[in-house]
């Protein structure tokens, strides 16, 4: 019975998709919806963002293993990667107009230092993707009872045909819907265990005073590991081109900075439900907890609750993952056809053509995130990696371009490949130290000294 409600609201929420996605003309309207989504849709947009297989599997996970305190990178990061948007990064490049992240670094710096941002843009959402498509592995093994990396493929033939035929209008509007029953289905479940628990002070008095631990000792390494964690999430998705796409897709300037206050705060709030779950989940089934903690909460809801919040847990939360996955695997493709291939082209491809090698980039994407998922499984350090990534090579550059006019090209160029080789080389030696550290005071630097010693030539130049 279970399986054939979720198949109905997976088909039902495909079909949303399809409607919305008929408003699609142009590339413009296939990437950012226009740029016409009021605040209700832009906020729920950004809002789901990172809520899917992170904040429900991965962050109660780990959780119940760390506390709060292992759960700074996801979700408080995310939170304050939407809070610093809105304040220093939506309002200048929505005014920009740009239709990729990879547009900004061709206005600002030119040519080559757009195709080489691109290739820094793209690769990270592999990962990403990746870690939607093991939560919905893990979602299938439980409920149908299927192999973990069969149901990766499924999901990943449901999501990719979903995303083929969306775009930001149809992944917007199923994005709101989803949202509000992901909310409820989360509220109600809390409220159910809860009073199965005892009451929420029950629950809360018989956990270790230190999973609520927040800051770190005073110690100068673990401060800096402390910082890392925020900037995971916290620097590292301000350039991306998730983010951005559902930023400049909002109807107005003060639409796109609004919607990135009120997706953090909300984002922050509806991210505390699964980790009260949890501990919910710890207090009456302590042995089913043992286990793999990124199946507790699926396989605690099908065994100890009724079927209409099983319902509304599985099918709600599959379709917040399918609709995170579907953004995830329009943003490298739009940076593919628009920043890789569209220069290449040099004006050969009309429109409509650049628009079918974006669904072509999204086909290829999502092949190489499934094999890599069915070789991964921790779906917390699959969403971190990919961010780093971002994090050590784009955050200086787009920064630095967007409030230092002094910034080049150069700068930028030595900046990326500062940051990638620093990183690559700590995480070879294998220090304790967190690599993202180095990785970024070496990107930093490195843009300062290039825009110091090569200054900015005009954009036009063929650089």
């Amino acid at each position: 019975m279970l399986l054939v409600f979720i198949i109905g609201y997976l088909l039902i929420t495909i079909l949303i998709g399809y409607i919305a996605s008929r408003r699609v003309k142009t590339s413009g309207d296939f990437l950012l919806a226009g740029r016409s989504l009021p605040i209700m849709l832009s906020s729920a947009a950004l809002f789901a963002t990172w809520f899917g297989s992170e904040t429900v599997f991965g962050a109660s996970s780990e959780f119940l293993k760390g506390g709060l305190y292992g759960v700074i990178e996801d979700p408080f990061g995310a939170a304050l990667c939407l809070l610093l948007f809105g304040m220093f990064f939506a309002r200048k490049l929505y005014t920009m107009k740009l239709l990729t992240l990879g547009d900004f670094f061709k206005v600002r710096f030119g040519t080559k230092t757009e195709l080489v941002a691109s290739i820094f843009l793209a690769p990270p959402y592999v990962g990403y993707i990746a870690a939607q498509l093991v939560a919905m592995g893990l979602i299938m093994n439980v409920v149908i009872g299927i192999a973990v990396w069969q149901g990766i493929i499924a999901s990943a033939v449901i999501v990719t045909f979903y995303t083929y035929i969306g775009g930001m209008w149809a992944i917007s509007v199923t994005d709101f819907i989803q949202s509000i029953i992901i909310v409820i289905g989360l509220m109600l479940l809390a409220g159910v265990l809860a009073q199965e628990a005892g009451g929420v002070v029950n629950v809360l008095k018989e956990v270790p005073r230190e999973k609520f631990r927040f800051l770190p000792p005073l110690d100068f390494k673990e401060i800096v590991k402390y910082f890392a964690a925020w900037f995971v999430l916290g620097l590292g998705s301000i350039p991306s081109q998730d983010v951005f796409q559902r930023v400049m897709s909002s109807g107005s300037v003060s639409t796109a900075v609004r919607s990135c206050f009120i997706a953090a705060a909300l984002y922050l709030s509806v991210a505390m439900l699964p980790l009260f779950i949890s501990l919910c989940a710890q207090h009456l089934y302590a042995n089913q907890v043992a286990g793999n903690t990124q199946l507790t909460l699926p396989n605690m809801v099908l065994a100890h609750t009724s079927m209409p919040i099983q319902i509304l847990f599985f099918g709600s939360l599959l379709s917040a993952i399918m609709s995170t996955t579907s953004s995830a695997m329009l943003a490298p493709a739009a940076i593919f056809s628009e920043n890789l291939v569209k220069p290449i082209a040099k004006g050969k491809l009309n429109d409509g053509q650049l628009l079918k090698v974006t669904r072509i980039s999204i086909l290829v994407f999502s092949i190489i995130a499934t094999v890599m998922a069915c070789l991964r499984s921790n779906i917390y350090e699959l969403v971190g990696e990919s961010s780093i990534l971002s994090l050590v090579s784009l955050f200086a550059p787009l920064a630095f371009g967007l409030y230092w006019k002094r910034a080049s090209s150069t700068g930028a160029l030595l900046s990326m490949v500062s940051g990638i080789i620093t990183w690559i080389i700590f995480e070879a030696l294998k220090t304790t130290w967190p690599s993202l550290i180095p990785a970024l005071i070496a990107s930093i630097l490195a843009m300062v000294a290039g825009s110091l010693f090569w200054p900015l030539r005009k954009v036009n130049d063929k650089d």
